[in-house]
């Protein structure tokens, strides 16, 4: 079982920006993506970006050009650098892990979700 910690939300007023972050701890074989996905009130939980082992990201297209993810060299820790932050992008972010567990089929973790707030 993967655990994942996340941190970095807050509050921000439009324009701003936040740098969230998700580690990621337990036993695993290897991590084959990781991403972050929101949720608004009254919505459905949608990915916001993800990026595989390999380094291949892909956004969700009303982030594109103003969110960044990353991550570290040891794969665990990713990132997730807001910019130009719109009271659109209000919602609790929520991290994701796809991975590998020794000797079982791959498994899917979720952080506790952070609360990003933007204000006009």
């Amino acid at each position: 079982q993967v655990q994942l910690v996340e941190s970095g939300g807050g509050k921000v007023q439009a324009g701003g920006s936040l740098r969230l972050s998700c580690a990621a701890s337990g036993s695993y074989v290897n991590i084959i993506a990781m991403g972050w996905y929101r949720q608004a009130p009254g919505k459905q939980r949608d990915m916001v970006a993800r990026i595989t082992s390999r380094g291949s990201t892909n956004y969700v297209d009303t982030v594109k050009g103003r969110f960044t993810i990353s991550r570290d060299n040891a794969q665990s820790t990713v990132f997730l650098q807001m910019n130009s932050l719109k009271p659109e992008d209000t919602a609790v972010y929520y991290c994701n892990a796809k991975y590998h567990p020794p000797f079982d089929r791959p498994h899917e973790s979720w952080g506790q979700g952070t609360q990003v707030t933007v204000s006009s």
